[in-house]
């Protein structure tokens, strides 16, 4: 193993340290053996399945070449698979029946076969934990097909496979995809929730900091080793972008509301003003009640938003200017 794949980066690593690396997210070795047909003894003394392999690990005497090739598997299965496990199954039937084995019964099956075989499914589904990386990291199917181009990547082109390299990849790939899912998560949540404008800024404000929170949730639900906070930070920033965004668009939303609908409301007043309907006795207090009552109804229209009064001014001191400058106002201003 140490020859084809190294735990770290770092060339001062020894194989040892290397090897004390695998065994942390090895898996358990799990040896099983089919149509067992020898006694399970020792020195005329029962033994159990997991005492056999052991005995089958012990390792010869000698120096020579063929006891170094007859221990070579044995020292790397007990180097690196401390935690063993072994399983017989004799014969599942009668040989006669072998070639048919696919289409037999249960019942038609060794007692003995069956009841080997549903020990063996218990010890898999009880025992057996899904695969991990240095840290701890737990390998799902999106993140196995990283690890795999990763090490067919570097095979490829030569290098020394490194599970250090491929768990910086991942979390790389890991982590910009959280980032994504929490952003998308905040933009669909803030399109079901935010309806422009909105009646004041803190309106926007709360419904922003909800969304918020629950996009961070999402990142760190689906984040990975984010060291020094590195993806979180690059989050809120994007999220602080859009925070700015909707800021802006509720300004020019109230504000295009607003002056549609003073567009609407007044726009009568100002054809009247143009008419020279006012310039006449009275008609400047005539004027100053029209606007006042229009003014009212202005106020009264829902879901202005937070430029209204802003926007009302505006068309208020336009209006007063452009009566300002008929005969009567005239007159009227210099009075």
């Amino acid at each position: 193993m140490t020859d084809r794949i190294r735990a770290n980066s770092s060339p001062d690593n020894s194989e040892v340290e290397d090897s004390a690396d695998f065994v942390s997210f090895f898996p358990a070795f799990v040896w099983t053996l089919r149509d067992f047909p020898l006694e399970l003894e020792a020195n005329g003394q029962p033994i159990s399945a997991d005492e056999y392999l052991e005995l089958s690990l012990k390792l010869k005497q000698g120096t020579d070449q063929k006891s170094k090739d007859f221990n070579e598997l044995r020292l790397c299965i007990r180097k690196f698979f401390p935690k063993r496990k072994c399983f017989i199954f004799d014969r599942p039937a009668p040989r006669k029946y072998l070639v048919h084995l696919e289409q037999l019964k249960e019942e038609d099956l060794n007692p003995e076969f069956i009841e080997q075989t549903k020990e063996f499914y218990s010890y898999i589904l009880s025992h057996s934990n899904a695969k991990t990386l240095p840290g701890g990291i737990t390998v799902n199917g999106p993140r196995l097909k990283c690890l795999v181009l990763t090490y067919v990547n570097a095979i490829s082109s030569g290098e020394l496979p490194r599970m250090e390299n491929a768990v910086l990849a991942l979390v790389q790939i890991e982590n910009s995809a959280a980032v994504q899912k929490a952003i998308a998560h905040y933009d669909q949540q803030m399109s079901q929730k935010v309806q422009l404008p909105t009646h004041t800024f803190h309106e926007l404000l709360d419904l922003h900091r909800a969304s918020e929170r629950e996009a961070i949730e999402v990142f760190m639900k689906n984040s990975l080793k984010d060291v020094d906070q590195k993806f979180q930070k690059k989050l809120k920033a994007q999220l602080k972008e859009k925070q700015d965004d909707f800021f802006k668009q509720n300004v020019k939303a109230s504000s295009d509301y607003c002056m549609a609908l003073l567009q609407e409301i007044f726009g009568p007043l100002e054809d009247d003003v143009k008419r020279g309907l006012f310039s006449k006795p009275g008609g400047y207090r005539l004027f100053i009640q029209r606007k006042q009552e229009l003014e009212k109804k202005y106020h009264q229209a829902p879901r202005k938003g937070i430029q209204v009064k802003y926007v009302v001014g505006t068309i208020s001191g336009d209006l007063l200017r452009r009566f300002s400058q008929t005969p009567l106002g005239t007159r009227k201003m210099a009075l």
